[in-house]
């Protein structure tokens, strides 16, 4: 009985840390910006000093400086902006609430990379860059994608491509060990 208490407290006490770390990527501020940004206005608009990628995100969330480590490390050279209303800037790029999640990296060709994508499938649209298409997303927050690793455990999630008509298909299907 005892070790089955533990176990529940200790779930429980996982959920509750993830919850509240999850918490700091939430974004229903109004609040103008930490620092200074280049306009997010226009899909088109490329990035300052060459870099691959602007990464917009809030300057509480632990997630999204994980997942851009990521993409450092896959060899993408990015810019982060922490800015407060990250929802005003989500909608400003045509993304659906259904395909948000927590920070917004915008390519230098004008592409949209939506959540923990991987950088591989990054890599591979860049290479296609598939007509009609707005970019990829991985919407929500799925155990096990980049920068929301928890030990060993990953949660089977889909990375959609965007289209500019509104529209998603799968671009590719990451399978979980759960």
């Amino acid at each position: 009985m005892k070790r089955s208490f533990r176990f529940s407290l200790i779930k429980k006490l996982l959920l509750i840390s993830v919850v509240l770390g999850l918490a700091g990527c939430l974004d229903n501020s109004d609040s103008t910006a930490h620092q200074a940004e280049p306009p997010v206005t226009s899909l088109a608009a490329p990035t300052t000093n060459n870099l691959d990628m602007n990464v917009y995100k809030s300057p509480t969330c632990g997630c999204c400086g994980d997942w851009v480590t990521h993409v450092n490390q896959a060899g993408f050279a990015t810019r982060s902006y922490d800015i407060n209303n990250l929802t005003q800037l989500k909608a400003d790029k045509g993304l659906k609430p259904e395909y948000r999640s927590c920070h917004t990296a915008v390519s230098k060709e004008g592409y949209i990379f939506e959540g923990h994508v991987p950088a591989k499938y990054i890599q591979q649209f860049l290479a296609e860059q598939p007509e009609g298409a707005l970019g990829l997303s991985v919407p929500g927050m799925p155990v096990g994608s980049p920068g929301m690793e928890m030990g060993d455990r990953y949660d089977s999630y889909d990375v959609l491509q965007i289209n500019l008509d509104g529209t998603s298909l799968v671009y590719a299907h990451v399978k979980g060990n759960h």
